[in-house]
């Protein structure tokens, strides 16, 4: 499929052909879910600790005396039924992440890319690059695209001065190619690709050719 190759002065700029193998996929909620699941997961810092009765700052002096109380019998302070005790069975330092297969994730990015288009929410950049390092003109150019909220997709190298100029608008995200990912992707209103992320994510993606068989005698 092609899809129209835009300029940041809104003109086009000719037509860019487009992989079915990554744009062309009727998505799949299921491995999305499973992605955005994974990646969530991923980040959660998982530090959270509560001291149980042997971490307690608390003497280890028994009560008051097994007998002649009328009371019941206990022993220290640190147990998790009176104030200031240990956590029975409380949160531990521990990871979060959950397995996801690499083939899984790499569709996932394509469904992604996918939905993207279908919704009619991808643009096709020509450059990101700024001539002039000023935030309000580059404003006035994202609005003249629509693009009140975005995430923009450049190669492997962002352009400094477009970088510098972007950083202070509210709700436009940049990231190099090797930084794009499924959550990023599916919560932006609008996604824009420039020529260069499109194509190395067509070189990322293309399928590798297979070794020839060894024919033995």
């Amino acid at each position: 499929m092609k899809a129209e190759i835009t300029t940041l002065e809104a003109t086009k700029a000719g037509e860019l052909e487009l992989s079915d193998d990554i744009f062309g996929l009727e998505p799949r909620s299921d491995i999305l879910h499973r992605m955005v699941r994974y990646q969530l997961a991923k980040r959660q810092a998982g530090t959270h600790h509560a001291q149980d009765r042997s971490e307690v700052n608390t003497t280890g002096k028994k009560m008051y005396k097994q007998k002649g109380t009328g009371r019941a019998r206990h022993g220290d302070k640190s147990v998790p039924q009176f104030r200031g005790g240990g956590k029975a069975f409380g949160p531990k330092p521990r990871s979060h992440a959950i397995a996801l297969p690499k083939k899984v994730r790499a569709l996932a990015l394509r469904h992604a890319l996918s939905a993207k288009l279908k919704a009619a929410e991808l643009i096709v950049l020509d450059k990101a690059e700024a001539k002039d390092i000023k935030t309000s003109a580059l404003r006035k150019q994202l609005e003249k695209l629509g693009l009140s909220s975005a995430l923009i997709i450049d190669g492997t190298q962002l352009d400094r001065g477009f970088v510098l100029a972007a950083r202070n608008i509210p709700h436009i995200d940049l990231l190099p190619v090797e930084g794009i990912n499924v959550y990023d992707v599916l919560r932006c209103r609008k996604l824009v690709l420039t020529r260069a992320a499109v194509e190395a994510l067509e070189a990322r993606f293309k399928p590798q050719a297979k070794p020839a068989a060894k024919v033995t005698a």
